[in-house]
């Protein structure tokens, strides 16, 4: 698969972040009442901002919290420790705003929505639920690819659709099985071995990760002539949410709007979206660290330096909503300090 094969949006230009408004940020940094450097990562989130927002004081006051969700063909053959079922009653504790993402999206009074993308069990209509189903599940990637293209460029479509106007992008997914789908996806991109890559997801005891790692390493075997592209490394590997992502991650950027990347399996989504697209790389920032055990070596292949670490690996774009805290509170730091020469309070030469 090639780029003739996918999307036209796909291929559309991503605009650089305003450097002149990065400077003047940084110019005002330094005139705030604290020594140089004291706030850390902090003074920089406010200086990246000001290069999304083209604008020397910017705001995240307009979050967008998307949350996809769909099964997994791989997960029958027993890669996770809960069964499939799961997608389903998740999507429907999105809605009814019982699950942890939902939580933070409310608490940064975050447009929020729940996308369904095709499970293996019902899912009910709700008016905070987007149904794009496309299929009940991908197909077992071990043994044919997990997505026909057509149905990649669906998922692919959903993501982008999604994309919207405002401040940050806040990706979350769900998918019984998608640790597999996420590791496989990284050691194929990244030529990693499967055991290096892959860890316990949901929490699956060692014999399951055996058998987790080993169908990995079967699909890398079967797909591997195919797999010297991101876009058929994603069709023959991923899964509809996973791949959702990355449109809803370069739609994002297109439109002059940052993405807040959550964990592992966002993460990986997040490698295949700037190998599709690499001016995409500088409007991307990484929450957390994960504590899934291959997270730190893809953001270690992406140079990537994640903002928090706190041991999670829930998912649901719930480090990425703790995070966007974080940037609001240096924004405010940015804007709301005074300046040594309004505080009166006299500064190094």
């Amino acid at each position: 698969m090639t780029n003739e094969f996918l999307p036209e949006w796909l291929a559309r230009s991503i605009t650089a972040p305003d450097a002149n408004a990065q400077a003047e940020a940084r110019a005002h940094q330094a005139q705030l009442t604290k020594p140089a450097g004291s706030l850390g990562r902090l003074e920089q989130l406010a200086i990246t901002f000001a290069g999304y927002q083209g604008r020397s004081k910017p705001q995240l006051d307009n979050i967008v919290v998307r949350v996809f969700a769909a099964d997994h063909g791989i997960a029958a053959r027993g890669t996770s420790a809960y069964p499939q079922e799961v997608t389903a009653q998740m999507l429907a504790n999105f809605c009814h705003g019982g699950a942890a993402i939902s939580v933070l999206a409310s608490q940064l009074n975050a447009d929020f929505r729940a996308v369904n993308l095709g499970c293996v069990a019902p899912v009910a209509p709700h008016k905070n639920l987007i149904d794009y189903a496309i299929a009940p599940a991908t197909a077992d990637f071990s043994q044919a690819p997990a997505m026909t293209a057509e149905q990649l460029n669906k998922a692919l479509d959903a993501g982008f659709s999604q994309a919207q106007t405002g401040d940050l992008f806040i990706g979350g997914e769900m998918g019984i099985g998608n640790t597999t789908s996420a590791a496989a996806l990284l050691a194929a991109l990244f030529q990693l071995a499967p055991e290096a890559i892959t860890g316990k997801g949901t929490g699956i005891d060692d014999a399951t990760l055996t058998r987790k790692t080993q169908l990995i390493a079967t699909a890398l075997g079967y797909h591997r002539e195919h797999l010297t592209h991101p876009a058929a490394i994603l069709q023959r590997l991923g899964g509809f949410e996973i791949a959702a992502l990355v449109g809803a991650y370069i739609g994002s950027a297109q439109r002059g709007v940052p993405v807040l990347v959550d964990g592992f399996i966002s993460t990986a989504a997040a490698a295949i979206a700037v190998a599709l697209q690499p001016a995409l790389a500088p409007w991307l920032l990484y929450a957390h660290l994960s504590n899934e055990a291959g997270h730190k070596l893809a953001l270690d292949k992406l140079s990537a330096t994640p903002l928090l670490t706190l041991d999670m690996r829930l998912g649901e774009g719930s480090g990425a909503a703790l995070a966007a805290g974080v940037i609001r509170q240096a924004l405010a730091l940015h804007n709301q300090m005074a300046t040594f020469t309004d505080a009166g309070v006299s500064h190094a030469d």
